[in-house]
């Protein structure tokens, strides 16, 4: 194109920019100078309305185009961020993060770290599971033998009770030495006041 205001610099353009470039403030300008720069704006502004009829021309055939070989606006959408997310991962701190997290998940600290989680839950899981047994175990004794009223005040029953309660104190930390660490006690010394 080689209109002016395309291809290069127009002489109104260059004569404004001269005269304001050069340590004149615009109170010093003419009177035509004045028209001058506010013809050359409109010209400008008119051209970039152009531009911008011309771009939406050029989308709506773009979107007609992609109509026509079956891709819709979700294609699209799917498209840009395919490309956006493959963008991310190529980009500099999102492979410098991924670095660091590869460090530390082959870093001893963080290898005997989750090795001692996972003792743990192995540990926790099979005392849970032995206690369940022996409790399982106890109330199927004690329900042969024991009406269920008698049986809260059996040694079993209490035995059983002790025991739930050192779990629970090893669980969520023991209580102070004062306090009684059986539930079923607690609970009826509240009510018997």
């Amino acid at each position: 194109m080689s209109r002016q205001g395309y291809s290069g610099v127009s002489s109104s353009v260059y004569y404004s920019t001269r005269l304001t470039g050069n340590g004149c403030s615009p109170a010093e300008l003419t009177d035509v100078d004045i028209d001058n720069l506010r013809f050359e704006l409109a010209k400008v502004e008119d051209e970039i309305q152009t531009l911008r009829q011309a771009l939406l021309a050029r989308e709506t055939y773009a979107a007609d185009i992609r109509r026509q070989l079956g891709m819709g606006p979700l294609s699209n959408i799917k498209q840009n961020l395919s490309k956006g997310w493959q963008e991310v991962q190529t980009s500099t701190p999102y492979l410098t993060a991924s670095a660091t997290l590869g460090d530390i998940s082959h870093s001893s600290v963080y290898v005997r770290t989750r090795e001692g989680l996972s003792h743990a839950g192995h540990v926790t899981s099979a005392a849970l599971s032995n206690v369940g047994v022996a409790i399982t175990r106890r109330l199927g004794e004690m329900s042969h033998t024991i009406p269920v009223p008698s049986m809260r005040h059996s040694n079993t029953f209490k035995s059983l009770e002790e025991m739930v309660g050192n779990v629970k104190d090893k669980v969520t930390g023991s209580l102070s030495n004062n306090e009684d660490v059986s539930g079923f006690d607690r609970r009826t010394s509240r009510h018997s006041t």
